[in-house]
């Protein structure tokens, strides 16, 4: 089985809200049969302007983002990409977000993000 890669936006330890405005994002590599963490690695993302996070994050492997808020924009260039985004979701630390996620438990809530 071909593990998972799953990033989230972070500051101060958990979910940032604001997705374009993050310190860092939590790359979660996980079994998605065994519903498992496999590693996690936090990373600088490149300077902020439009289409360069999703160009990133699929070159980083990633296949699914956990997000608070991310404009419409953002969403469809993430989509270009081919990779999966949640949004609306809340401020907790990337490992119950994606043990949620796994668990099929994850809800998405209202986007925090109006453009």
């Amino acid at each position: 089985m071909v593990n998972t890669k799953i990033a989230i936006p972070i500051a101060n330890g958990a979910l940032c809200m604001h997705f374009g405005h993050c310190q860092q994002f939590a790359i979660v590599e996980v079994d998605i049969k065994n519903k498992e963490i496999v590693s996690r690695e936090d990373k600088t993302p490149p300077p902020h302007e439009p289409g360069v996070l999703p160009a990133w994050l699929s070159k980083e492997g990633v296949k699914i983002v956990l997000a608070g808020g991310m404009g419409n924009r953002a969403q469809n260039l993430f989509s270009a990409q081919g990779i999966e985004v949640m949004v609306g979701l809340p401020a907790q630390t990337p490992e119950e977000l994606v043990t949620s996620y796994l668990n099929g438990t994850l809800k998405a809530g209202q986007n925090v993000c109006d453009h």
